[in-house]
């Protein structure tokens, strides 16, 4: 939208917003003033239209809005500041009240890439800020989820963080309030050092993935790849030409399911499996981890791999 027409659209919902006292208005002249970069003037017409009961839209949507509003106007005073990059609502003590979940990073200049990565946690009784570093604390599009993993019937908090890396791999971590107290219940370090397997080519168009920990092994049919893939690495008799080793990469997906549907969250985690580089992929090491009371322990564990022509 022109200059012109957002100063009209301003004009228009401030005019019906003081006639009418409608939060509809209030919220829509709010979002015409961010789109005119008035972050003062927005956030005072936010906290109109949350002072309603029943705001427009979800209150939800325009606390979200706020915290939005606050951190950029943090950051134009100080440009030094953190901004807050992610945010959720949900009862995270069990209190019965909802509290306010949010991630807070520094910037780098014309790129995504985040330093400084926290989470902050508000409690929505008695406003007070916890804030909880990470290990791993930059990487790019951290992301949160709100939901129940350990069977308590409050929310606990996921943090998934990309790393950028060219395995695609993500630093995760998820944290529980355990009697009063935030503690981290899962992070993606331990994970991936519990994690140890080993990737070898065998002759007859086969792979093994093995894993060296618990002695399981999995036979990957290689055909799927296709002849020019196969004549590369295998004699006419169906030999290796030479020993080929893979890998097996880091943590590279990690997704809440409910697969019980009973309120309570699994995790659904990937690793890629690397060939004879990392972009040679043939497949996936996929777990179930569900939460014993003490960890997360493996409740199935399956490779997938990709189907080829037929």
């Amino acid at each position: 939208m022109d200059t012109y027409l957002l100063r009209r659209a301003i004009d228009y919902y401030h005019t019906r917003a003081q006639e009418t006292n409608d939060p509809y208005y209030w919220f829509f002249l709010a979002d015409a003033q961010v789109r005119a970069g008035l972050i003062n003037q927005a956030r005072q017409s936010v906290d109109k239209a949350l002072w309603f009961p029943n705001p427009f839209p979800l209150r939800q949507r325009l606390l979200e809005m706020k915290a939005k509003l606050n951190s950029d106007l943090t950051r134009e005073n100080n440009p030094n500041s953190p901004s807050i990059v992610a945010a959720k609502r949900g009862d995270i003590d069990g209190d019965g009240i909802i509290d306010h979940v949010f991630l807070t990073a520094y910037k780098t200049p014309d790129s995504p890439f985040l330093k400084n990565i926290t989470l902050s946690i508000q409690n929505g009784k008695t406003n007070h800020l916890q804030q909880i570093a990470f290990n791993n604390n930059a990487g790019y599009n951290p992301t949160l989820f709100l939901g129940d993993f350990t069977g308590n019937k409050v929310d606990d908090i996921l943090v998934v963080i990309d790393t950028g890396g060219s395995g695609g791999a993500i630093y995760s971590y998820i944290f529980s309030n355990i009697n009063g107290q935030m503690r981290q219940i899962f992070n993606s370090d331990t994970f991936n050092e519990n994690s140890n397997y080993s990737v070898t080519y065998q002759d007859q168009y086969k792979a093994f993935v093995i894993n060296q920990k618990l002695g399981e092994k999995y036979v990957l049919d290689l055909t799927y790849k296709g002849k020019n893939y196969l004549n590369d690495i295998y004699n006419e008799n169906g030999d290796l030409k030479a020993p080929i080793e893979g890998w097996v990469n880091p943590l590279s997906g990690l997704y809440p399911v409910d697969f019980n549907r009973d309120g309570t969250y699994e995790l659904e985690s990937y690793q890629r499996i690397a060939g004879r580089y990392n972009a040679d992929s043939l497949g996936y090491v996929l777990n179930v981890l569900k939460w014993n009371g003490q960890v997360f322990s493996t409740e199935r564990r399956n490779i997938i791999i990709f189907g080829g022509e037929f």
